[in-house]
């Protein structure tokens, strides 16, 4: 990736026409069994049910929240078909919590860590896979 930025910092100045800029994202991830990861991402991670989405009383879509960010699942239609999940994804999500004292809790509720608590990108993270393959790193650094 080029830079015109020598300082080597990645904040760099608007250019014209005006650049994006964004507030928020919302990851919204096709699972193979919707109630197996509403389950997972409320009970291990500790997301609370924002909305939910029904068809013929069964459960289609979940919005979740965790503090400010939210994710969607979606229930894939045809989940018995190849498809890869998760692949070259990871979400990386800042908190402000104790990293070790959070892992500790999601260990405690039947999660496995796929690396545990360390040192990375000037602060500390932590890594889960969810049901689906998902990556989710899990991150904290000093004045954020």
């Amino acid at each position: 990736m080029a830079h015109d930025n020598p300082a080597g910092n990645w904040r760099s100045q608007r250019t014209q026409p005006e650049t994006l800029r964004l507030r928020a994202v919302m990851p919204v991830l096709t699972v193979t069994d919707v109630e197996r990861s509403l389950a997972w991402y409320r009970d291990i991670l500790g997301f609370v049910v924002d909305e939910e989405a029904r068809r013929d009383g069964r459960l289609t879509a979940v919005q979740l929240k965790a503090g400010k960010v939210r994710f969607l699942l979606e229930q894939d239609p045809r989940p018995d078909r190849a498809r890869a999940r998760g692949e070259g994804l990871r979400l990386y999500c800042a908190t402000r919590q104790d990293l070790d004292r959070l892992a500790t809790a999601i260990q405690e509720r039947g999660g496995t860590l796929a690396e545990a608590p360390g040192s990375a990108h000037a602060g500390r993270d932590f890594t889960i896979v969810d049901p689906d393959g998902f990556t989710l790193s899990i991150y904290w650094r000093p004045g954020s």
